[in-house]
């Protein structure tokens, strides 16, 4: 019998890392995991490794020769002297997304990742997956972008499509626009891409506005829904359910591939939305009600971006297996009841936070400081609603 949620991970995760000085830091994932098993939500025995599988297996389906030659050439040879030219060739070169040694590894042991949680829903062996080290939604083809080497969730989707045949609805609630899975299904028709994020006038890429539909066959098939800055927690989740529902709807997918970028929250240091804890627990809710409607409960989730590593995204992305497994935790959490984090865990890592850690799983609405500007911003957002479902 299929279990309902399988938690996919592997250490050499751990490996995906430009730098100490680096926003992107895989001690979130550590973090992440040593919540769950404070809470008795996840055990050893619980995480799986992913499968082998080889390099064509993967990356040819969505990245191009020469740029994979490139990666793992900069892997090898940090130091060459040729190293330089080959990495501003293929968009490594800079701050964001530097070269480092190990990269193709351990970028290579994320989109193995990926695609084992999208093997062990779509053969029936769980009917979810979650593997929280994924969502590197910026990679595109032939160059890196947005700390993003491989993009992990566009091969888990041209995998599905190649080996099941399944159409794919993937659903990006990252404050940064997924512009990399976006134009590689940008003309296909099986696959819908919706992204939820501040728009790209102020905040990298830059990309995902309204207009921006598909071409030939899948046009229609693509959809954003640009926030406008300091959007707070209720004309976010309005603007979610208003839009994702009539897609969803309109579209009938049979499986959902989600990505969990935590980085709308009001503590993220690169972005400008002014979430709370509220939404990254409504997100899962909401994913998983629309996956047992949808898609008979078909759903892969990664995680992504989220850049306070201490305060908010172990919280997130524990939220998101906690709602996948049906923990008491978040069911107590859904009804409004107060649910503190374990001392344990809040002991183990306080010495490390640069802030004081929050004691709770939700934030006190009196933490964040409401923004005065809040009907004007509500008004526009909900203006783009209607923009963004005025043809479904």
């Amino acid at each position: 019998m299929a279990s309902d949620a399988i938690f996919i991970h592997h250490n050499g995760s751990s490996g995906y890392k430009f730098g100490e000085e680096h926003p992107f830091d895989p001690l979130r994932i550590t973090l992440t995991v040593d919540l769950l098993k404070e809470v008795n939500a996840l055990t050893d025995e619980q995480i799986e490794d992913p499968s082998s599988y080889t390099e064509e297996e993967l990356l040819s389906l969505v990245h191009r020769t020469d740029y994979l030659t490139a990666v793992k050439q900069l892997s090898e040879d940090v130091n060459s002297d040729d190293s330089s030219v080959l990495a501003q060739q293929f968009g490594l070169h800079t701050e964001d997304t530097p070269y480092f040694a190990g990269m193709h590894q351990a970028a290579l042991t994320i989109v193995s990742g990926s695609v084992a949680a999208a093997d062990a829903v779509m053969t029936g062996r769980a009917q979810h997956a979650y593997h929280i080290a994924g969502g590197l939604h910026h990679a595109f083809p032939d160059r890196a972008s947005g700390f993003c080497v491989y993009n992990d969730a566009a091969v888990a989707i041209k995998h599905i499509r190649q080996a099941y045949g399944a159409k794919v609805l993937y659903i990006d609630t990252d404050v940064h626009h997924g512009d990399g899975v976006q134009w590689v299904f940008y003309d296909d028709p099986n696959v819908c891409t919706y992204s939820i994020h501040e728009t790209g006038k102020f905040l990298f890429p830059g990309t995902g506005y309204v207009h921006e539909k598909g071409v030939d066959h899948g046009f229609g098939a693509c959809f954003n829904m640009p926030l406008e800055p300091y959007t707070e927690d209720d004309s976010w989740l309005e603007s979610f359910n208003v839009t994702l529902r009539k897609v969803i709807a309109a579209f009938q997918p049979d499986v959902i591939i989600s990505q969990h970028g935590c980085d709308a929250h009001a503590y993220d240091p690169l972005s400008h939305i002014h979430c709370s804890m509220k939404i990254y627990a409504e997100i899962p809710a909401i994913l998983h009600e629309l996956a047992h409607q949808y898609t008979n409960g078909r759903w892969v989730a990664l995680g992504g971006g989220g850049y306070d590593i201490f305060r908010v995204v172990p919280r997130a992305w524990s939220l998101v297996w906690l709602t996948m497994t049906g923990h008491p935790l978040a069911k107590a959490i859904a009804k409004g009841e107060e649910a503190m984090l374990p001392d344990r865990w809040l002991s183990r890592w306080s010495s490390m936070s640069p802030h004081q850690l929050p004691l709770k799983w939700m934030d006190d609405p009196t933490d964040i400081e409401p923004m005065p500007r809040r009907t004007e911003i509500t008004n526009k957002n909900r203006a783009m609603q209607h923009i963004v479902i005025q043809d479904l």
